[in-house]
């Protein structure tokens, strides 16, 4: 049998972020996902395994090795494989590009929760990070958001301004705190083990998007950010026990797993009750939503 083999560039023009979401949307509405992780440390290298098994969706399991320094020697800091396999036979139906599966599941992850957790008429989007989620995040906000002016602050601000000449309509913000002030939707997708957004900054109405941090020494928020908002999770089972942005504070006493307010499973909760409410979304992007995006992308390419 020949396994199908798909590219980043077969892929990538047949997808939209619109079906993206519904896909994922509708992947939460199947049985819960059976989901395992494994990962291996060295130093600031990674190297994270995941699998995931819907009924009736199928399997998938993908692999990364996350080298930071990767980025000093002009390579890709991220690298790796994934493999979809039938629910009925158990047999490889396809071998899709990591890069794909990864940029349409990050973002679109993101993108779902704040199409239900963040102001419609939301006006001002600011990204904090300039690397390769923070292109999608730019791509995916236009086709939901396309009246907002959308911002980069980045601790390099030659990537910021490099990622924003790519970008027509796009500037670069000089001062972190006043930039947050000033958005109405907060994206953070960062490589950082220290928070780079303090709760201080935060305004009454805004959503916060917390995408970067996916070990257990990993924030991107403080303590007093995560006491101001209501917090949604993709999934409780990838995120609570497992990634620092809600380990360590769950840990210390800081929230509690209460202040939790729902995940994907229990969507029609995600919900903002006021306007003036903060809502802080943590996206975990496990094994199940690239299982969820790796079908739709299947399927979109045998229907091209």
């Amino acid at each position: 049998m020949t396994v199908p083999q798909i590219s980043f560039e077969d892929g990538d023009h047949i997808l939209s972020w619109k079906g993206v979401m519904d896909a994922l949307a509708e992947g939460h509405k199947r049985p819960e996902a059976e989901i395992g992780d494994t990962f291996l440390y060295q130093g600031n290298r990674t190297l994270l395994s995941r699998s995931a098994w819907i009924k009736g969706l199928g399997l998938a399991v993908k692999t990364a090795t996350i080298f930071p320094d990767n980025t000093g020697q002009d390579l890709p800091a991220i690298n790796g494989a994934l493999s979809l396999f039938s629910d009925e036979t158990g047999e490889i139906e396809a071998l899709i590009d990591f890069h794909l599966v990864t940029k349409w599941k990050t973002a679109g992850d993101s993108l779902l929760a704040t199409s239900k957790l963040a102001h419609p008429d939301s006006r001002s989007i600011l990204i904090i990070g300039a690397g390769t989620v923070a292109a999608s995040l730019i791509d995916g906000y236009r086709e939901l958001f396309p009246a907002a002016q959308i911002v980069l602050w980045n601790r390099t601000k030659d990537s910021a301004d490099t990622l924003a000449a790519q970008s027509p309509g796009v500037s670069v913000a000089a001062d972190l705190p006043d930039a947050v002030r000033r958005a109405d939707i907060v994206s953070c997708a960062t490589m950082s083990t220290d928070p780079v957004l303090h709760g201080e900054w935060l305004q009454p109405g805004q959503h916060i998007d917390l995408i970067g941090a996916y070990r257990p020494d990993m924030r991107e928020a403080d303590d007093a950010a995560l006491r101001k908002g209501r917090i949604f999770v993709d999934s409780r089972q990838t995120t609570l026990d497992h990634i620092g942005e809600l380990k360590i504070p769950l840990a210390s006493g800081v929230i509690s797993p209460q202040d939790i307010q729902a995940d994907y499973y229990d969507f029609g909760a995600f919900t903002r009750e006021s306007d003036e409410e903060i809502t802080i979304f943590k996206n975990g992007g496990g094994a199940h939503l690239d299982l969820m995006v790796s079908r739709y992308i299947f399927d979109q390419w045998c229907a091209s």
